[in-house]
């Protein structure tokens, strides 16, 4: 398996994006997934943003990323697509965001739903309008061969009922499932048996803890968590990405496993990076770089 992370580890940092990637080559790290915004800003233009910009040149970044033996597992294009919104903006983003991925040969991207449930919508409704969406985005995603996730995120991919649907939305390899071991958790799922359920559709992972703090406050309250300020293997999730690492591991998964964590401008990310690569070596799991 592949060790990764997302460069929103460095939000609070204020990294530029070619900074995150100084950062993944000091230590190792060969494959990184970023966020992609439609446009630009002063806080992109300033250097204050570890993510990348639609108008940014893709092989120009492709350049700079491969002369530090660094590639994308996968760009994050979650605009929720489970609102109306959705429809008007979730799909133009994703459909623009599909040839940029190609030139840089990043082979996932990732989407999801709204934290919430759609105002003045019903399940059904919800459901319906998502599908839509799916149909259009994984249609052109097939003609770029391009792995289109959904990220466990969100109102209604955080219940199994829901994901099963939307996993079936299209018949189509390219429609996979992006696992966050924290997403899971603190929706109040256990992420092992989630795992297990979609251990066949699962093309990416997001490797999260959560701390006890945060769990006791929001777990079962809330459908995702923004950014992790808790190291990997310091919180209450610990043991059960342990588990989800075994399942992964006696399917065959040879994927990313994308760690999301507050970095603390690096401290917390390295802990995570070495109790990832500790535990991965006791699982008999070997690191692919």
């Amino acid at each position: 398996m592949r060790i990764g992370f997302h460069t929103d580890a460095f939000n609070s940092a204020v990294f530029s994006f070619e900074k995150a990637l100084d950062w993944a080559h000091k230590h190792n790290i060969h494959y990184i997934e970023c966020g992609v915004i439609d446009g630009s800003s002063w806080i992109h233009g300033l250097g204050y943003f570890p993510h990348i910009s639609l108008l940014d040149d893709p092989l120009s970044i492709k350049n700079k990323m491969l002369s530090r033996d660094i590639r994308f597992s996968q760009l994050d294009a979650a605009f929720p697509l489970s609102g109306l919104e959705g429809l008007s903006i979730g799909i133009q983003y994703v459909l623009k965001t599909l040839p940029w991925a190609k030139l840089t040969d990043c082979p996932n991207i990732a989407v999801t739903d709204g934290l919430n449930k759609p105002e003045g919508l019903s399940d059904e409704r919800a459901m319906e309008l998502m599908k839509i969406a799916f149909s259009k985005i994984v249609e052109t995603a097939e003609l770029y061969d391009i792995n289109i996730n959904i990220e466990v995120h969100g109102y209604f991919t955080t219940k199994p009922e829901f994901l099963r649907k939307m996993l079936d939305f299209v018949d189509s390899e390219k429609l996979g499932l992006n696992l966050d071991t924290g997403n899971t958790f603190i929706a109040g799922q256990d992420p092992v048996e989630f795992c297990r359920e979609f251990i066949d559709r699962i093309k990416h992972v997001h490797i999260k803890d959560v701390s006890e703090s945060l769990a006791a406050k929001l777990r079962g309250k809330e459908t995702g968590i923004g950014i992790s300020h808790c190291a990997v293997g310091e919180g209450v999730n610990a043991e059960n990405i342990k588990k989800v690492l075994e399942i992964l591991r006696d399917s065959g998964y040879n994927g990313t496993l994308s760690i999301e964590c507050e970095g603390n401008g690096g401290i917390l990310l390295e802990k995570s990076i070495e109790w990832l690569r500790k535990t991965l070596k006791e699982l008999n799991i070997e690191e692919e770089f």
